[in-house]
C-alpha cells in the first residue's frame, strides 16, 4: 500500500500444483521451502497447544481477499490469525508508535516504505527482530534495494518485503475519447512518454474538450508524488533532509502549480471519502496509479464502471509505496510469528495478492510466475495486461534515499498543494507554510 494516507491495498496462497490451488489441497500443502511452515521451539504451538497470531496492517494488504489466513490456518489448525486492519497509515503509524513505547503490539506489524527509514534507525530497530535468520528466508529473493531499505547499519533486516509500488497512469477511455484522445494503452503512454511535463500538456488538451464536469487528474497531490517518486533525489540527500534543493521537488511543486492554474485537477484529497465516491461519480479521468491503486479503483468505481478503466505506462518509472512485516521483539509468539511473514511474502503467495488486489510482489521470484506476468484485470481494460505493465515498470525502478521522515514530508506537501487547490492560496504562500510546517516539525 502508499506513502501516507493510502488505503492502499497492499501476497498468495501457496501453490505446489498450480497457482490457482484450492485451500483443500494447501492444508496439506508444503511452504515456499518445500515443506509446511514451522511454527518453532518450545512454544504453545510446537507443543500441540493453540495460539492467536495477529496481524496489525493498514488499508488492503490483500491477505484476507486473496484467502491466504484461511489457508494458513487450515494448514496450522493450532493457529487463529486475527487481522487488525487500520484504514489510514497516518493513523496506523500514530498508534504503532504508542504501543512501541507502551505495550500491545500485534504479533506481526506492517511498516509502510515511509516509514522504514526510521524504523531502521537505532532510535527504533532494536524492537523487531532480526528476520534475515528466520528459517526460509532468503536475502536474494528480494528485489535487493527492497532487502536493503529494511536493514540497519549493523545489518539486521526488520522487515520482509510485501509489494513494492511501480507506477502507471489509470486512465478512462471513455472519458479520453469523448475528450477527443486515444485510447489505446500504447498510444496513450506515447503522449507522455519520459517527461511528466507532457503529462501536464495531455491535461490542457483533455479540458479544452473535456465532458461536463470532469476533470483531467483527480488531485495534483497525485502527480507531485508521482514526480518525486520516479526521481533518485527525492527529500534527503546523504541522509539529511534537503528537499529544499531537490530537483524532483521543485518541478514536482511547479508542475502541480500549473495544473491547477489550467483546471485540471478536481481538487480531491486522495483517500478522502470526496475523492472515493468521486470514482463512482466519473469526476476525473486519470490517477497516477501505483500497483496497489488498481484495488481502490475497482472498489471505490464499482460494478457500474467496469471496463471504462485502462491502464498505461507512466512518463516515468518510479515507486510509490510499498510495504514490509516485521516481528515485534516483545511478541509471545516471535517464532510463529516469523514463520508467518516469511510465508506470506513467499512468491506464490505474492502473486496471489497480487490476482486478488493488485499489488505488485517485491519478491523477485514471484516475476516468472505465469500468475503475475500473464494476469489480466478483468475491470480494468477489461483484461488490460497489468502483470506486464507493472513487472516491466518494477523491474525499472531506480533505488532512491527516502530517509526517516519521507512519510511526513508526503503529508506536508500534499497539504501544501491544497492549500491552492481547495484554499486558493497562491502557490508562494502555500509553499511558504509547507516550509514552515517541514522546519517546524521535522528534525
Amino acid at each position: 500500500m502508499n506513502l501516507s494516507a493510502t488505503t492502499r491495498p497492499r501476497r498468495t496462497a501457496l501453490l505446489c500444483a498450480g497457482v490457482l490451488a484450492s485451500t483443500a489441497l494447501l492444508a496439506t500443502a508444503c511452504s515456499s521451502s518445500g515443506s509446511t511452515p514451522s511454527t518453532g521451539g518450545g512454544s504453545a504451538a510446537a507443543g500441540g497447544g493453540k495460539i492467536t497470531l495477529t496481524v496489525g496492517d493498514f488499508g488492503t494488504f490483500g491477505y484476507k481477499e486473496a484467502g491466504l489466513f484461511d489457508a494458513y490456518m487450515a494448514a496450522h489448525p493450532n493457529i487463529t490469525i486475527k487481522e487488525d486492519t487500520t484504514t489510514a497509515e497516518a493513523d496506523y503509524w500514530t498508534a504503532l508508535q504508542t504501543h512501541l513505547s507502551g505495550g500491545g503490539l500485534d504479533d506481526v506489524q506492517a511498516l509502510e516504505v515511509g516509514r522504514i527509514a526510521l524504523a531502521t534507525s537505532d532510535a527504533l530497530s532494536s524492537n523487531f527482530e532480526d528476520l534475515s535468520k528466520a528459517p526460509g528466508v532468503n536475502k536474494g529473493d528480494y528485489l535487493p534495494w527492497k532487502w536493503q531499505q529494511a536493514t540497519t547499519q549493523d545489518g539486521r533486516t526488520i522487515g520482509l518485503g510485501t509489494d513494492v509500488g511501480p507506477m502507471a497512469i489509470c486512465y478512462r477511455q471513455d472519458l479520453f475519447q469523448q475528450a477527443g484522445l486515444p485510447t489505446d494503452p500504447a498510444a496513450v503512454a506515447a503522449l507522455w512518454a519520459g517527461d511528466w511535463s507532457k503529462f501536464v500538456d495531455v491535461g490542457k488538451q483533455y479540458q479544452a474538450r473535456a465532458p461536463k464536469g470532469t476533470f483531467f487528474m483527480d488531485s495534483a497531490t497525485g502527480m507531485f508524488n508521482g514526480v518525486v517518486s520516479s526521481s533518485t533525489t527525492q527529500y534527503y540527500k546523504g541522509g539529511k533532509l534537503d528537499y529544499k534543493n531537490s530537483p524532483s521537488v521543485q518541478s514536482a511543486w511547479q508542475l502541480a502549480m500549473q495544473a491547477d492554474a489550467a483546471g485540471e485537477s478536481a481538487a480531491l484529497k486522495e483517500f478522502d471519502p470526496p475523492w472515493q465516491a468521486a470514482f463512482a461519480n466519473s469526476t476525473f479521468a486519470t490517477t497516477v496509479c501505483p500497483s496497489w491503486q488498481q484495488a481502490n479503483i475497482q472498489k471505490f468505481s464499482g460494478a457500474n464502471n467496469s471496463g471504462k478503466w485502462n491502464i498505461a505506462q507512466a512518463p516515468a518509472a518510479g515507486n510509490w509505496g510499498g510495504s514490509f512485516l516485521a516481528v515485534p521483539s516483545a511478541g509471545k509468539h516471535k517464532a510463529e510469528a516469523e514463520a508467518l511473514v516469511a510465508w506470506l511474502t513467499a512468491p506464490e503467495q505474492q502473486a496471489k495478492v497480487f490476482q486478488a488486489v493488485g499489488n505488485i510482489p517485491s519478491n523477485q521470484g514471484a516475476y516468472s510466475l505465469t500468475a503475475v506476468t500473464d494476469f489480466k484485470n478483468p475491470y480494468i481494460g477489461p483484461n488490460a495486461a497489468t502483470g506486464q505493465i507493472f513487472s516491466v515498470a518494477a523491474k525499472a525502478i531506480q533505488p532512491a534515499e527516502t530517509g526517516p521522515h519521507a512519510g511526513d514530508l508526503q503529508n506536508d506537501f500534499s497539504n501544501g498543494i491544497l492549500l491552492v487547490e481547495q484554499n486558493h492560496k497562491s502557490a508562494t504562500d502555500a509553499w511558504n507554510t509547507t516550509v514552515q510546517q517541514i522546519d517546524s516539525s521535522v528534525q
